[in-house]
């Protein structure tokens, strides 16, 4: 019975919450790896064209409450989650034409162009906080909990009751969707195809007669759905405050590093492992081992290697080991 409650703890406080943490950073850094893998350049305001994006959908979520349109017991939120997209593949592609492909164009450094999408995160930034301010907005509605703790306590009888909540669970199946389309995207259709030799050969691609504005085209839509649909996301399973996203730069940069920058499956893999390690050294297991050792030999502290204050410099330090031992990341990078 104490190890049914050691796993009902670490699956409540460690599992659960890494596998939504890990969906939603995978998402992020789908959206990095492809920039870097077809337009070869790190794009630094990716963090904030989530923000921009997860803005757009609170907006539209208040704009449809309002109205009194909703779900049910689903967010409004996925209701909401189309036009936002819509909206950011309209805000990228004027980004591009406005902004990045003059330096295309001029054939300009990479790190021309890393410097130049730092600008344009500054941009974002202050617009995001001038639209909908610099605090905390809460857009959830709809069932809070798919299982609460109370009922699986009553259900199961056990001392310990596992939550779990409806945006953890809407942010899995949605991960698991949104990845399906991708690579089938990627890998069974012929733009996907055309932006796959792109990444690959761009001379050799030119010659095959592939038009180089249509892959950018189709990059910044698909990067667009990417960045909107983490951000909301992310916005929805904690909260929407626009310099959060920001802040998520680090972790979503370091999970496509430590999978392999330009590598979708790599991108994949490199959220959970960022997710994990945050939730796991941050995690207080008084209460796990506390159900797993011996009676008298319980810990009398938290047991917990770092304060949730530093999660982000969890995913920093990987990120340095990742590149002093393993540049190219735990798949190969640099191809779609």
């Amino acid at each position: 019975m104490d190890f049914l409650n050691a796993f009902i703890a670490l699956a409540n406080y460690v599992l659960v919450p890494g596998i939504a943490y890990g969906s939603q950073l995978a998402l992020g850094a789908l959206g990095v790896t492809l920039v870097y893998g077809i337009l070869r350049f790190s794009n630094f305001a990716h963090g904030d064209t989530m923000a921009l994006g997860a803005m757009s959908a609170v907006l539209l979520t208040w704009l449809f409450q309002g109205w009194g349109i909703s779900l049910g017991p689903l967010p409004t939120a996925l209701l909401a989650l189309p036009f936002a997209i819509g909206l950011t593949i309209l805000l990228l592609l004027g980004t591009d034409r406005v902004v990045y492909r003059f330096y295309r164009e001029k054939k300009a450094k990479p790190v021309i162009l890393v410097i130049v999408s730092l600008g344009v995160t500054f941009i974002y930034n202050g617009i995001t906080r001038f639209i909908i301010g610099a605090d905390d907005q809460n857009f959830l509605d709809g069932e809070r909990f798919i299982i609460s703790a109370r009922d699986f306590k009553e259900m199961t009888g056990l001392e310990e009751g596992l939550s779990f909540k409806t945006t953890q669970g809407i942010t899995i199946v949605t991960a698991i969707i949104v990845v399906a389309l991708l690579f089938w995207f990627l890998n069974r259709t012929r733009a996907g195809k055309s932006m796959r030799a792109y990444s690959d050969n761009e001379d050799l691609a030119l010659l095959s007669g592939i038009n180089p504005e249509r892959v950018v085209m189709i990059t910044w839509m698909i990067v667009a759905a990417l960045a909107t649909t983490a951000g909301v996301l992310y916005g929805l399973d904690k909260s929407f405050k626009p310099f959060t996203y920001f802040q998520l730069l680090l972790p979503i940069f370091a999970s496509a590093i430590v999978g392999g920058l330009g590598n979708p499956l790599g991108a994949i893999a490199g959220g959970f492992v960022i997710a994990f390690s945050e939730v796991t050294i941050t995690y207080a297991w008084k209460k796990v081992l506390g159900y797993m050792m011996p009676e008298g030999l319980e810990p009398s502290g938290l047991v917990q290697l770092l304060s949730t204050d530093y999660k982000f410099a969890v995913s920093f330090v990987i990120l340095l080991i990742v590149l002093l031992f393993k540049p190219t990341g735990l798949f190969k990078g640099q191809s779609v």
